[in-house]
């Protein structure tokens, strides 16, 4: 059903056929971080998420998206890339930052969900760079939860932009020029979920809104530039990026997580945030 507000609010049925896709993308994800090592090529890893998807039944969402069309499964970016890398000969190294996106399709309802890891081994990479690496991906995941955890009935939309830059701060640059979207019978549907504080509150959040909270944060300057591919953002000092991203449902009792293993429901009560009896009960 579309608001006013151009939104798609679904029903707690269709909400349950976005939990079927959303835990592929959950195990793709896992499938990946298990396979990280040193040697593999970002190729590599989206073959692993491709066979996994559509040996499920379900369809890559990434796979011919946009214009030019998105030649992969998966978007995976390395170092100082910061979203919409394209899989390819890349040969991933011990120490190196990659940040996996993987969205999937399961009888029209999509999945999407997001992670950042470091690769596995021993590394040459001076110890404080790696600390400042490591605190960076700890910090953008805990943002995305604190966003997360905003979705309330009744609040406005840039409650979650408030909370995801209030945690930030100021110790890592916060991208602006991307951000989270509506989700469902498209991976991109209305509306579009800013990252930061803005004056425009935005809309009213209710029951059986759906949500692709994403926020990306860099250890140096946060602006972006897109390269030759058309494709691939990287940041323009060269400082490494993490990415971190969960489809989220909220329901008349409370959130859904439908892209985590166990719903969200370890996370949220963490934080105090209202989790649906679905999510418990599933």
């Amino acid at each position: 059903m579309l608001g006013r507000d151009r939104i798609q609010y679904k029903t707690p049925d269709q909400v349950r056929l976005m939990r079927a896709a959303g835990l592929i993308v959950a195990d793709a994800l896992q499938a990946v971080r298990a396979a990280l090592a040193p040697g593999l090529t970002t190729g590599d890893l989206d073959r692993v998420a491709n066979e996994l998807i559509v040996g499920r039944g379900a369809t890559p969402s990434f796979l011919n998206y946009g214009r030019p069309p998105y030649p992969a499964t998966l978007c995976v970016s390395v170092n100082d890339e910061v979203v919409h890398g394209i899989p390819g000969s890349k040969v991933l190294r011990a120490g190196d930052v990659v940040s996996v996106d993987c969205g999937a399709i399961l009888a029209g309802w999509h999945g999407d969900s997001a992670f950042t890891a470091v690769v596995p081994g021993d590394s040459e990479r001076d110890p404080e760079l790696a600390k400042t690496d490591q605190d960076l991906i700890d910090t953008t995941e805990e943002s995305m939860w604190r966003g997360i955890a905003a979705i309330v009935a009744g609040e406005r939309l840039n409650a979650i932009g408030v909370a995801v830059e209030d945690f930030v701060g100021d110790r890592f640059g916060l991208v602006e020029d991307y951000g989270g979207h509506g989700i469902g019978t498209e991976m991109h549907q209305a509306p579009h979920v800013l990252n930061y504080r803005t004056r425009d509150r935005g809309p009213k959040l209710r029951a059986g809104i759906c949500l692709a909270i994403e926020p990306m944060l860099t250890a140096g300057n946060p602006d972006t530039r897109v390269l030759s591919d058309e494709w691939t953002v990287a940041t323009v000092d060269g400082g490494n990026a993490a990415h971190w991203e969960h489809s989220v449902a909220l329901l008349e009792d409370g959130l859904w997580v439908l892209t985590a293993h166990d719903g969200g429901v370890s996370k949220l009560t963490e934080l105090g945030a209202p989790v649906s009896s679905l999510a418990t009960s599933a």
